[in-house]
């Protein structure tokens, strides 16, 4: 496994993380090390945007915006 350090960390952004750790029962380092995890195995915005772009691209079907309130609103009946 590689170190990272990070380096200008404002301090009440070290102390909140350090009190979440604490609340979530882990040290610093752990807690942190979660949350770069949880980013990097989530895939970002863009990245959903595109696959849901390129859906569509591929299958050309699209539903108008008018379609889903009036489904939605159907199943609240």
């Amino acid at each position: 496994m590689v170190a990272i350090t990070i380096r200008d960390v404002p301090d009440e952004i070290r102390d909140e993380l350090a009190a979440r750790a604490a609340r979530a029962g882990k040290s610093l380092q752990e807690y942190v090390r979660g949350l770069l995890i949880t980013a990097a195995t989530k895939p970002s915005v863009d990245d959903v945007i595109a696959r849901a772009r390129a859906r569509v691209a591929a299958t050309g079907s699209r539903v108008d915006p008018e379609e889903i309130v009036a489904d939605r609103d159907a199943d609240r009946r």
